[in-house]
């Protein structure tokens, strides 16, 4: 009884013709990709917000404030915040604040400093998606 033999040449012939197509390849794919950064903003001039906009603040002691309005509760309790963004959501309704495609302007930005723990800007953002928010956006920068 002899022994099988394996014939593991077609299998070198195969990885061979692998790593020349990956050698050939590999100088093809691109290195870098362009994108678009914001330049610096001018600290002399202070940009245009909109009316609109509803900016959701955490502060360092993990208050909340909406649009300069404080007293919204604390990020372990946000029912507040939940309360004063659905009244402003149905008063936006009635007013007839629209975006562009029709729909009621819900757009909320939340603004954190970076020292806060992420659990504390999870809540947050909870609260805001239970208030009805959509699309949302965070900020760290320009905290105030």
């Amino acid at each position: 009884m002899t022994t099988p033999k394996i014939n593991v040449t077609p299998l070198i012939d195969v990885l061979l013709v692998l790593l020349i197509i990956f050698m050939v390849v590999a100088p093809l794919k691109p290195a870098s990709f362009k994108a678009k950064v914001p330049s610096e903003p001018n600290p002399l001039t202070t940009p245009e917000t909109n009316v609109n906009s509803l900016v959701v603040t955490v502060d360092p002691h993990l208050r909340l404030a909406l649009n300069k309005i404080n007293g919204l509760g604390t990020t372990d309790d946000p029912s507040a915040l939940v309360t004063k963004l659905k009244d402003t959501f149905e008063q936006r309704q009635e007013n007839g604040v629209f975006d562009e495609r029709g729909n009621v302007l819900k757009t909320v930005f939340i603004k954190a400093p970076r020292n806060i723990g992420y659990g504390n800007v999870v809540k947050v953002i909870d609260a805001v998606k239970m208030a009805g928010a959509e699309p949302m956006a965070l900020q760290i920068d320009y905290l105030e």
